[in-house]
């Protein structure tokens, strides 16, 4: 492969603690990257799905983060999330409510 990588880490998400504001995560997991560089993460700690486009400096909740729940709006620690390209659809592995939810 002719890969090249950067000596040094760049942050492109989070950075700034722990914690439930929109530029923090609390125990991210999984992620999905699209086309266009937008970073999809499953933040397990807040029980969310938060976006975060390139060189944004907060994210966007984009699915829970009304509180741990096993609602169709809630999460109980999500571990995975990603986009299925052909539905345009948003998938989430929710840990804790052993569920994989479109």
């Amino acid at each position: 492969a002719n890969a090249t990588w950067v000596q040094d880490g760049v942050t492109v998400a989070g950075g700034n603690g722990k914690g439930n504001a929109t530029n923090q995560l609390w125990n991210p997991y999984g992620l999905f990257v699209d086309n266009d560089q937008v970073v999809l993460i499953a933040d397990w700690g807040n029980h969310r799905v938060i976006q975060w486009k390139k060189n944004d400096t907060n994210g966007q909740v984009i699915a829970g983060g009304k509180g741990q729940g096993n609602g169709l709006n809630q999460w109980h620690s999500p571990t995975d999330v990603l986009i299925d390209k052909e539905t345009d659809s948003l998938i989430i592995c929710d840990s804790n409510n052993r569920r994989v939810v479109l």
